[in-house]
């Protein structure tokens, strides 16, 4: 056991509105309602972590993340921060699910561990700079005419690719990608995501329409809990599947890699509960062979920081989501990634994460602190 012990813990609501309104199959988002989690030790380090709670998929709010942060604030002091195993295990058994709160201790442990090594979190995690990051863009639910003029604004843009939401009606979806793929061209990438929207047939069918239009592949078409209709999706697909949200931790990972029910693991902090099993996950797509894409919620550039990190600790991962932080309309992240354009993402080598907030827009929000 180390020296060092928690000794404080404060919990954060950060609101950020988005520029213009988000609409996915499941609801339309007008905010980021996060919370921040800070772990203060002995030693005088801070960890920092972050989470975006979506009621639609995880089933957590701002209200009940920062609700249940407080117990989980008390279970931690006096606790060895650096013994990351054992906090998280006691986390999971006092609190059953809520993979998005937990994600928010997980990050700000890993913050503090690669804080007192001096290292950045990505290079004590094994990885490397090694590969150019670019994000694609996402177009929500909209007119055939709307998601197309986003589609062509986000090409001249440079993004290397979009992503878009769809799962409406058979009808309605192949119109909104036909608009697309008549205004960018024959050959830029375009991914879809369904958001669970469709059922077993309406799936097939509008994946076997939309194979003209050379779609890299789909996520998540059908409801989340139907694995087993899921298989059947993708051996009648054209399209390539990608899990999202049937996918939460490493157990998930391995019951659709033996089942073979998808292509794509699709990973997100909110729902693995961060980085420890975020990390069991990657093994497990490594282990089957499997490819994966990291995704985000409404996260600032702080949680996208983090997730950069874990990107560059492994080659499995492919195919990089990490737009959400563009859709805000405030940026209250000090130091982190970079954004140059054309969807790259750019790491300065620092210790930790390498990211905080700034202390006069967190003074504005909500706040707890236990000790």
């Amino acid at each position: 056991m180390s020296s060092a012990v928690i000794t404080k813990v404060e919990i954060i609501k950060l609101n950020i509105p988005y520029k213009e309104p988000f609409v996915i199959s499941l609801g339309v988002i007008h905010e980021a309602t996060n919370v921040v989690v800070r772990i203060h030790i002995s030693t005088g380090l801070t960890g920092t972590g972050e989470c975006a709670p979506f009621v639609f998929i995880v089933g957590e709010t701002q209200e009940t993340v920062f609700e249940l942060a407080k117990q989980v604030g008390k279970l931690l002091l006096g606790k060895d921060p650096f013994a990351i195993g054992e906090r998280l295990n006691e986390i999971d058994r006092a609190v059953q699910g809520n993979p998005t709160m937990k994600s928010a201790f997980d990050m700000a442990l890993y913050d503090l561990l690669a804080l007192k090594a001096g290292m950045p979190l990505y290079q004590l995690l094994g990885g490397t700079k090694n590969r150019e990051i670019h994000t694609d863009m996402t177009i929500s639910i909209g007119t055939p005419e709307k998601v197309a003029s986003d589609a062509l604004t986000f090409q001249r843009e440079g993004f290397p690719a979009i992503k878009v939401k769809l799962g409406t009606s058979l009808k309605e979806d192949v119109a909104r990608i036909r608009a697309i793929r008549h205004a960018v061209g024959p050959d830029y990438p375009i991914r879809i995501d369904a958001n669970q929207g469709w059922d077993t047939t309406t799936a097939i069918e509008t994946l076997k329409a939309l194979e003209p239009f050379h779609i890299e592949h789909c996520e998540e078409p059908i409801a989340h809990w139907n694995s087993r209709e899921l298989v059947k999706v993708r051996a009648y697909s054209p399209i390539p599947i990608m899990a999202d949200e049937s996918i939460f931790d490493h157990h998930d990972a391995f019951r659709l890699a033996s089942m073979g029910a998808c292509d794509y693991f699709n990973i997100k902090f909110s729902k693995s509960g961060g980085i420890h099993k975020a990390l069991k996950i990657v093994a497990v797509a490594e282990s089957a062979g499997i490819k994966c894409q990291v995704g985000c919620m409404s996260e600032s550039r702080f949680a996208l920081t983090a997730l950069m990190h874990l990107v560059l600790a492994s080659d499995a991962i492919v195919h990089y989501d990490m737009d959400s932080s563009l859709m805000l309309d405030a940026d209250p992240v000090i130091g982190g990634i970079e954004y140059q354009g054309s969807g790259l993402w750019i790491l300065e080598d620092r210790p930790g994460i390498g990211a905080g907030f700034d202390e006069e827009y967190l003074e504005t929000m909500e706040k707890v602190s236990i000790s």
